[in-house]
């Protein structure tokens, strides 16, 4: 079983810049054999893919509304993956949720066996 607790959000204004944390926990747990997403959904959407990082720590993936502003990465000594969030916009604003997928790509939520509560980001204009 893994556990995966969100951190780091809050209020900003458009411009300005966040960073996500996403720690992960389990009793026989490596870290370094999972996938590691970030997803969100704001007010009245569905829940959107944000980025990923595949395991092992080698590539990364995001998606257009995202790429050139947010950055993820991961350490795998410390079991924690980041979501660097810069120029953000009001549409950044969401509820942002890390996800765990052992030894597979994943860029669906639906793909993800393990999942986080979540952390609020808003942008205000």
């Amino acid at each position: 079983q893994v556990q995966l607790v969100e951190s780091g959000g809050g209020l900003v204004q458009a411009g300005g810049s966040l960073r996500l944390f996403c720690a992960a926990t389990g009793r026989t747990f490596s870290f370094n054999t999972y996938t590691m997403g970030w997803f969100r959904q704001a007010p009245g959407k569905e829940r959107e893919f944000v980025a990923a990082s595949l395991y092992g720590g080698g590539s990364t993936y995001y998606a257009d509304y995202v790429k050139g502003r947010f950055t993820i990465s991961r350490d795998n000594a410390k079991n924690t993956v980041y979501l660097q969030m810069d120029s953000l916009k009001p549409e950044d604003t969401a509820v942002y949720y890390c996800a765990a997928e052992r030894l597979r790509w994943a860029t669906n939520w639906s793909e993800y066996t393990y999942r986080g509560q979540g952390t609020q980001v808003t942008v205000s204009s």
